[in-house]
C-alpha cells in the first residue's frame, strides 16, 4: 500500500533557483534554468509580465516580423517557461535574508522559501507625473519609452516632459519621426550635461516651454494636447500634441535589497563585470533592476540568459 502523501503547499525543501520578476529577464531566466534541469520556482511581482504589460505593440523585438503585444509577447515567454517546467508562484516578495546560503524569502501572502541561488529580475518603474488622465491614456499617446514607441509618432507634433538627460535624449531621438518636439520643463535652465543640452537646443526641430507643469492630459480615446501651467504667474495654455513621452527618470525596483547588495547611487544592482554577478555570491541581477542605460526588452532577456547560465555554473561549483 502507497502511505506517500503529497507535501504540503510550502515545500520545506530548499530550491535549486528562484527568480524574481515575470519581464523578459525573469522569464528568460526561467526557460534556460528549466531547460538545465534546476526546476526554477518564479515569483510573479507587483507587475506581472512586467513593464511591457502597459505597451500596446512591440515592433523591435527580434524574430516578430509583425508588430506583437506586450502582454502577448509576455504570455509566449511565460508559456516556454512553463513547458520546461517552471513552477510560478503569484505575490510578491517582502522580506529577504541574503546573509547565508540557502538565502530565506518572504511572500506577501506568509510563505517562506528558502534557496540555494536568486535571480533577481525586478524591473525598475518609470516615473509618473501621477495624474488621472495620463494614467488614462497610457498606451494611447502616453509613453515612457521613446525608443520603444517614437516610431508611431511620424510627422506628428509631440511633448517630453523632463530636463535632465534623459529628456534630452528622448527628444533628440524623438526628432527622427516626429514634426515637432516641444520639451516641458519646471524650471528655467535644464538638468542636462552641457552636451547633451546644446544637442537638444541646437536642434531645429526642439522647441522649450520653461516654468510649465502638465496639469492635464487632453484626449478621449488618445492623446490631443497637454494644458500647461505657468509655475510663475498661475496662467493655463493648452498645447496641442499627439503624442505625451514622460522622461523624468526611472526607479529600479531594488528598496528589498538596500544594504544587502552593492547599487549606484540611483539604486541599480551593480554586477561584475561581463557576468550577472551581484556582491552576493549565489545572487544574480537581470534586466533593467541592473540596467540604467538601454532598458530594452531584448537586452533584458539576454540578461536573463546570463543570470541563468552563472546561476546554473555557481551550483555546479557548490554541489
Amino acid at each position: 500500500m502507497n502511505t506517500h502523501t503529497h507535501p504540503p503547499v510550502e515545500n520545506p525543501e530548499v530550491e535549486n533557483v528562484t527568480i524574481l520578476g515575470t519581464g523578459p529577464a525573469g522569464w528568460t531566466a526561467a526557460i534556460y534554468t528549466a531547460r538545465a534541469n534546476l526546476k526554477p520556482l518564479v515569483i510573479s511581482g507587483d507587475q506581472p509580465g512586467g513593464q511591457l504589460t502597459i505597451t500596446s505593440d512591440v515592433e523591435n523585438y527580434p524574430g516578430f516580423a509583425e508588430p506583437v503585444m506586450g502582454p502577448e509577447l509576455m504570455e509566449a515567454f511565460r508559456k516556454q517557461a512553463e513547458r520546461f517546467g517552471t513552477r510560478l508562484v503569484t505575490g510578491t516578495v517582502v522580506r529577504a535574508d541574503l546573509s547565508k546560503r540557502p538565502f530565506t524569502l518572504e511572500t506577501s501572502d506568509g510563505h517562506t522559501i528558502r534557496t540555494n541561488t536568486l535571480i533577481v529580475a525586478t524591473g525598475a518603474s518609470a516615473k509618473w507625473l501621477g495624474i488621472p488622465s495620463e494614467k488614462r491614456l497610457m498606451g494611447k499617446g502616453v509613453s515612457a519609452c521613446a525608443t520603444c514607441d517614437g516610431f508611431f509618432f511620424r510627422n506628428q507634433d509631440i511633448a517630453v516632459v523632463g530636463g535632465g538627460d534623459t529628456a534630452m535624449e528622448e527628444a533628440t531621438f524623438l526628432t527622427r519621426f516626429a514634426k515637432s518636439v516641444t520639451v516641458l520643463h519646471r524650471r528655467e535652465s535644464l538638468r542636462a550635461s552641457k552636451i547633451m543640452q546644446e544637442k537638444a537646443l541646437k536642434n531645429p526641430k526642439i522647441r522649450f516651454e520653461w516654468n510649465v507643469e502638465v496639469s492635464d492630459v487632453l484626449g478621449e480615446k488618445g492623446v490631443e494636447g497637454v494644458r500647461l501651467k505657468n509655475l510663475k504667474d498661475g496662467s493655463s495654455k493648452d498645447l496641442p500634441v499627439t503624442g505625451l513621452f514622460i522622461a523624468i527618470g526611472h526607479e529600479p525596483n531594488t528598496s528589498l535589497f538596500q544594504g544587502q547588495l552593492d547599487c549606484n547611487s540611483a539604486g541599480y544592482l551593480l554586477t561584475q563585470a561581463g557576468t550577472a554577478k551581484t556582491s552576493i555570491p549565489g545572487v544574480f541581477a537581470a534586466g533593467d533592476v541592473a540596467d540604467p542605460n538601454y532598458r530594452q526588452a531584448v537586452t533584458a532577456a539576454g540578461t536573463g540568459c546570463m543570470a541563468a547560465i552563472d546561476a546554473e555554473r555557481f551550483l555546479e561549483g557548490h554541489a
